[in-house]
């Protein structure tokens, strides 16, 4: 089993940044694919970003190159460098694992965290 662990959540302003964590534990992150998804309340999940163990990176259309998704294998972790934030990002955030990256591109994931709650203001 592999727990998953967000944080770096916030309150911010329109046009600050964040940076989102995302820790593995019990499984070496090194074999899965990572995933972030943001959901906010009454929409439907919505996909964020995502990097391979090959380190192809994708994003979601509405990031428009304000974001970059990035890992480091040795500390079990994730990123999620957010730039430029607008109201419109808030949301929660939510990292998943995966062996199989087209799979989790389409929101299939083993394993998911428990989000870490993002909040832009105007």
């Amino acid at each position: 089993q592999v727990d998953v662990m967000e944080s770096g959540g916030g309150l911010v302003q329109a046009g600050d940044s964040l940076r989102l964590s995302c820790v593995a534990s019990g499984r070496s992150l090194s074999r899965y694919a990572v995933a972030w998804f943001r959901q906010a309340p009454g929409k439907e999940r919505e996909f964020v970003a995502m990097i391979t163990m090959n380190l192809k990176a994708e994003y979601g259309e509405f990031v428009r190159g304000r974001f970059t998704i990035s890992r480091d294998n040795d500390k079990n972790t994730a990123f999620l460098q957010m730039n430029s934030l607008e109201p419109e990002d808030t949301a929660i955030y939510s990292c998943a694992l995966e062996f199989n990256d087209y799979a989790l591109r389409k929101g299939g994931a083993t394993y998911w965290g428990r989000g870490t709650q993002v909040t832009v203001s105007a």
